[in-house]
């Protein structure tokens, strides 16, 4: 195609065009979405790529867009459609003045797609986000550390049914998929698939976290989800087993217990579930 390290700048981004691939790096301004800012640059293979279009945009403005191929990248999977267009990271915004520029980029990748399968991809392609990776929900903090994802719940938020399961440890190879509903919606939350998972609202779910207004936002959550998918796929049978999980802050035992008594005292949890869970958060000190 065109020569390789040829730069085509919009607004918030711009596409490097290489011999196999297109290096997208965002930029960081006050007014480039959080989603871009999170991702920073991102190397997209021209074996992800599924087509290329080019159309009018908003206010003077052109739009160059990359197609990915289904299956190709964890984060577009992640998002399963839910994205605004704002935060599409395969769209290039353009000033109108640019279109004939663009074209010709356009035709260029076309030209070297022409033989690219348009189908499913059978493995990513596209890098996913790296662990270590954590954000905040409404009703616990998300933490993943590329083997294995943890849920700790906060008292404020989380349901009686979830602190009567406890904090939650997940092996990737236990996992079958994530399921990522966006915070800009109604019932957003992430939910982790088991092998044998079973339809279950999300705040009633160990399983899963529940967004909010300031919590899980896209650009935290979504690189979460994406991150997490893609360790499911690459991990299969065979993944690493857990480690041990580190010995908990006494302080914090004793706030569960503490948080345990009331839901006890309230007539939300049995005389045998809170025994039972008394001595299993006493086991963890």
């Amino acid at each position: 195609m065109s020569r390789m390290g040829d730069v085509l700048a919009g607004f918030h981004a711009a596409w490097e065009f290489e011999s196999d691939s297109v290096l997208i790096r965002y930029e960081r301004g006050i007014r480039t979405p959080k989603l871009f800012q999170a991702l920073g640059e991102r190397r997209i293979p021209l074996a992800a790529i599924a087509g290329v279009t080019l159309t009018p945009g908003r206010r003077g403005t052109v739009v160059l867009r990359a197609e990915p191929r289904p299956g190709a990248d964890p984060l577009m999977e992640a998002a399963a459609g839910q994205l605004k267009e704002g935060c599409d990271p395969y769209r290039l915004v353009l000033p109108a003045e640019r279109e004939t520029l663009a074209e010709y980029y356009a035709d260029e990748l076309r030209a070297q797609l022409a033989d690219v399968d348009e189908g499913p991809a059978e493995r990513y392609l596209v890098a996913p986000p790296e662990a270590p990776m954590q954000f905040k929900a409404y009703d616990g903090k998300a933490s993943f550390d590329g083997r294995n994802v943890h849920f700790r719940w906060f008292w404020t938020g989380a349901s009686s049914a979830k602190w009567k399961a406890g904090d939650q440890s997940f092996r990737v190879a236990d996992l079958s998929g994530v399921e990522w509903r966006s915070p800009e919606v109604f019932e957003g939350h992430l939910r982790l698939l088991g092998r044998e998972s079973s339809p279950v609202q999300a705040d009633q779910d160990p399983a899963a976290v529940v967004f909010g207004v300031g919590y899980g936002p896209v650009h935290e959550s979504l690189p979460f989800a994406a991150g997490v998918l893609a360790a499911v796929r690459s991990a299969g049978p065979t993944a690493v087993p857990a480690t041990a999980a580190p010995r908990r802050d006494p302080a914090d035992i004793a706030d569960r217990i503490r948080h345990l008594g009331e839901l006890h005292q309230a007539g939300l949890v049995t005389d045998e579930e809170f025994s039972s869970k008394k001595a299993e958060l006493l086991a963890q000190l």
